[in-house]
């Protein structure tokens, strides 16, 4: 694995999770926990989508597939080891807003990965 991917795939990953498990920290003494998916999701969608155009520069879909696969096992691993395991949510933490998060962190590189090498092999 290159340096690049190592980078974009473990660090960007991490640093994407952290944004996401402090603003739910934070959020979580001021909002109910029922819609604190809800309002982080789309802060972490502009978020990820930056790192995807502005940082990650990949120039095959195999890497954001690696990207993608990466992503998606350290939320999902990350949050059950610090989440679910750690906090013992009372209502348990595995809703709809969850789904979508695990769905859009594994797509999202390959929507992106597919915008950024099809333009680069057009010119």
């Amino acid at each position: 694995m290159s340096r690049a991917l190592l980078r974009d795939a473990l660090g960007w990953g991490l640093v994407l999770w952290l944004i996401g498990y402090v603003l739910g920290i934070l959020l979580f003494f001021v909002l109910p926990p029922a819609v604190l998916g809800w309002v982080i999701l789309p802060i972490g969608l502009v978020i990820t989508l930056w790192v995807l155009f502005a940082a990650v520069k990949g120039a095959t879909i195999r890497y954001y597939g690696v990207i993608a696969v990466v992503w998606t096992a350290l939320a999902v691993v990350l949050d059950y080891l610090f989440i679910v395991r750690l906090f013992h949510p009372a209502d348990g933490y595995y809703r709809p807003d969850v789904y979508l998060y695990y769905s859009l962190t594994f797509v999202l590189p390959f929507v992106v990965g597919f915008f950024k090498t099809r333009r680069a092999e057009s010119g």
